[in-house]
């Protein structure tokens, strides 16, 4: 089966982004770096998030990122949660809302707690719908608050 690989076009950022990832996510590496010429600038970077290979082709400015194009990150509890949020969002990045945000590359994230998941499809109607409505108050997902909307729908 062939296995797909995101390539994300950068404005000469390319193995500054990667090297930052690697320090991000576990089981993170540089797998390859290409130049134009010997010692010229880097054209490529291959790298791999936790395994899932990426491309980092420094293409110039005329594209940038949107939301339109955003990784989401699993994340199986708030400290995961917090972790990720403060690492991508220090340094130039900028807090999204429900739970998304823009690193300092520009590139878009969704930063999931699994509970989450969980709550939007509680087979209560009511604490389903409570936990949704908190979530559209929230940038940085809280499970704690998430919960007490879902469980005060519910009483």
């Amino acid at each position: 089966m062939p296995r797909i690989t995101p390539n994300l076009w950068f404005d000469g950022q390319a193995l500054d982004a990667a090297e930052y990832y690697a320090t991000v996510f576990p089981d993170s590496r540089i797998t390859d770096v290409s130049r134009l010429g010997e010692d010229g600038p880097v054209l490529t970077v291959s790298f791999e998030l936790d395994g899932q290979p990426f491309l980092g082709l420094n293409g110039g400015p005329q594209f940038t990122f949107t939301e339109a194009v955003s990784f989401v990150i699993d994340c199986a509890d708030q400290a995961e949660v917090d972790r990720y949020w403060d690492e991508l969002t220090s340094g130039g990045g900028a807090e999204g809302r429900c739970g998304w945000l823009t690193d300092r590359f520009g590139l878009s994230w969704q930063v999931v707690p699994r509970a989450l998941v969980e709550l939007l499809t509680d087979p209560d109607p009511r604490r389903a719908a409570a936990a949704g409505i908190a979530l559209q108050g929230m940038s940085r997902i809280d499970v704690a608050g998430l919960r007490a909307a879902a469980d005060a729908a519910a009483a």
